[in-house]
């Protein structure tokens, strides 16, 4: 029998190793790749969303029609007036339902009336009066998204804060409040 050389014998160990590692890498690659069965024996948690159940809540947003029945009317009182503004309709979380751009509002007032809706709508109060805070808190106006200057409105139900109505573009923070207000308004017709 012939025999191997040292050499020969390191070279061919390390190619098997080698051969040996790929293999593995790619048996637990394959592994990795294919979809995890369902464990069969685990039942799914299950809450009932009902009255009686204190893991959940329950809360109050206005409808499309509202908030745009809402924007129309802020609009329309501010056109009565010759102000060319925007108006934007927020539901609780900040989001926005509706925005009306009026003929020949500033570039500047349709995202101003946003930021008034929303900062309405987080402190369940006109920005009017939370302009007034601003004295003993100054740093309310560095939160991000807010914006106090007069013409947020908030809507409630049932004394909670549903949404907000922010309007600008009018040449004072209380026409755009006086706007924003029609807007709530038109929610009670």
């Amino acid at each position: 029998m012939k025999q191997i050389s040292k050499r020969a014998r390191v070279l061919t160990g390390g190619a098997a190793l080698v051969a040996l590692g790929a293999g593995a890498f790619g048996a637990v690659s394959a592994n990795a790749a294919a979809p995890a069965a369902a464990p069969a024996a685990v039942p799914a948690a299950v809450v009932k969303a009902d009255a009686k159940n204190k893991n959940t809540t329950t809360s109050t947003h206005l409808t499309i029609d509202a908030a745009t029945k809402a924007a129309q009317a802020a609009l329309d009182a501010a056109e009565k007036e010759n102000q060319r503004v925007s108006v934007a309709v927020v539901d609780r979380n900040g989001n926005t339902l509706v925005t009306l751009r009026g003929d020949g509002a500033g570039p500047q007032s349709y995202e101003s009336a946003e930021k008034k809706a929303y900062t309405a709508v987080s402190w369940n109060a006109p920005t009017t009066e939370l302009v007034k805070r601003l004295e003993q808190a100054p740093n309310l106006k560095d939160i991000p998204g807010t914006l106090f200057l007069g013409g947020g409105a908030p809507v409630t139900s049932k004394n909670a804060p549903i949404a907000g109505i922010g309007v600008a573009g009018a040449p004072s923070g209380d026409l755009d409040q006086k706007f924003a207000q029609a807007g709530v308004a038109a929610l009670a017709k």
